[in-house]
Order: C-alpha cells, then sequence, then structure tokens
C-alpha cells in the first residue's frame, strides 16, 4: 500500500467532497426546476397576470413610443420644440 500517501488521501477527501456539493447542488436544481414547472402549470408563475392589464415594462414602452411620435409629428410640421 505504498501509493496511499498525504496527497493522495488529501485528493480522494477532496474529489468525494466535491461530489457531495455537486450532488446535493443537482437535486436542490432539479427541485427548483420542479416547482417552477408546477407553478406555471397552476398558473401562479411570476409572469402570471390579468390579460386585461398591460405589463408596466410595456406601457412605458408605449408611452416611450408616443413621445417619439409627437417629436417626429412636430418636427415635421415644422414646430421648434
Amino acid at each position: 500500500m505504498a501509493f496511499i500517501t498525504p496527497d493522495f488521501t488529501a485528493a480522494a477527501v477532496a474529489l468525494a467532497g466535491l461530489s457531495i456539493i455537486s450532488l446535493v447542488a443537482l437535486r436542490g436544481w432539479r427541485d427548483w426546476i420542479q416547482l417552477k414547472r408546477e407553478e406555471l402549470a397552476a398558473g401562479h408563475g411570476a409572469m402570471a397576470q390579468d390579460p386585461g392589464v398591460p405589463h408596466a415594462g410595456s406601457r412605458i414602452e408605449i408611452a416611450d413610443l408616443k413621445e417619439r411620435l409627437r417629436k417626429l409629428e412636430a418636427i415635421a410640421a415644422g414646430v421648434d420644440l
């Protein structure tokens, strides 16, 4: 048993620890993905909202587009802003 040295032991322990951490992280990832799938199936996901109410980001984009259109119309009419 000449191949068991302190370096080999440390490497084996480090590999075992890394394996355990990886397996725990993988299990947590799978459980999180399953939770998100269940939320989406139930319709209670983070993006689930009333279809009649636009998303806040889209309302801001629409307001920005309206402002740009107003400015372009003023330029086309020769009005100095």
